[in-house]
């Protein structure tokens, strides 16, 4: 895994991929108390930078595996991503996703053009076992949502924007704070930035609860959750940081945040107020650390990657009504 197969990626995602906007507003650098800068990739197509590793890894296969199609596990984020990268290339695709994930995702992918698979995630059933047996069955290609090269390639191009962007905004040193949960996105953010603009470090920022990564940095060994559900950030909710993805960050980034429910229900309601975008809860995390974790924060200027916006009606009204 290295720079050159991120510049790759970002060569096939070219004119597929939106470069999404970097955004700014006075009123959350007086709440952080520093200037902050928002990587808007909920704007990206199928709302969040997934669509990125999907492109990046469906359009790396040659023809003949391609052709037969892919598999993946995800919540949401990722299958959407997948799916719609395997529609574009003619292939067919299987996304197995939790009974008890947001409607709005199951939807959005089975209208991507993917078949959606349910298992019974709170009830223990093995998403692999599902997968591995129709994967078998078909002969399709698994792609993983964190732990696969060509996925934390296209996710690192997200890093190649933000060392542009910052640089053309005046940031040229600070935190890059991304929502974490198996650590692709982070650790392509961190390589990109090593390459392009070493003094920007990345950091990650999970939900309280469900900060393996924080943890696995703090002890230099993978940690693993307790639990495999029960928070609202269900977008970044994974056992475990990679296999892959963990040499990376253990290298590269900076300590990893670890943010309460109200305060990703208050960064909602302040991206949604004073910068008019969606964020879903996992989406949010970045922006919750950037504006309430100051004290933990090096440099005059932050950047916030907001990673998804594939919320459902319910979550964001409530936080709008319980941070108005």
């Amino acid at each position: 895994m290295n720079i050159d197969m991120i510049r790759a990626a970002a060569q096939r995602l070219k004119g597929h991929a939106r470069v999404t906007p970097m955004l700014t507003s006075p009123f959350l650098d007086d709440i952080a108390g520093r200037r902050v800068l928002v990587k808007a990739e909920n704007l990206q197509h199928t709302g969040s930078f997934k669509f990125r590793g999907g492109w990046s890894a469906v359009s790396a296969m040659d023809q003949a595996t391609r052709k037969r199609g892919v598999i993946a596990f995800s919540s949401g984020n990722h299958a959407q991503g997948v799916a719609a990268a395997a529609t574009a290339h003619g292939a067919p695709s299987v996304i197995i996703m939790p009974q008890n994930a947001p409607k709005l995702k199951i939807d959005n992918t089975r209208a991507l053009g993917a078949e959606v698979v349910l298992y019974d995630r709170a009830g223990g059933e093995s998403r692999e076992e599902v997968g591995n047996k129709i994967a078998e069955e078909r002969g399709l290609t698994l792609i993983r949502p964190y732990d696969e090269p060509q996925v934390i390639a296209g996710q690192g191009t997200v890093g190649l924007e933000i060392a542009t962007q910052a640089a053309e905004l005046g940031v040229t040193s600070g935190d890059v704070i991304a929502c974490c949960g198996g650590g692709g996105l982070t650790a392509g953010i961190a390589l990109a930035l090593e390459a392009e603009t070493p003094n920007l470090r990345a950091r990650p920022s999970e939900p309280e609860g469900f900060d393996d990564t924080a943890r696995s940095l703090e002890t230099g060994s993978i940690q693993r959750n307790a639990n495999e559900t029960g928070s609202i950030c269900d977008a970044i909710i994974t056992p475990q940081p990679g296999d892959l993805t963990f040499p990376i960050l253990q290298r590269l980034v900076g300590p990893g945040f670890v943010v309460s429910e109200d305060e990703v229900l208050q960064a909602m309601s302040l991206a949604f107020k004073r910068l008019k975008i969606v964020a879903e809860p996992g989406g949010a995390c970045a922006l919750a650390a950037a504006l309430f974790h100051g004290d933990k924060i090096e440099g005059d200027a932050v950047v916030a990657v907001c990673t998804g916006g594939n919320v459902d009606a319910d979550v964001f009204a409530d936080a709008l009504a319980r941070f108005p």
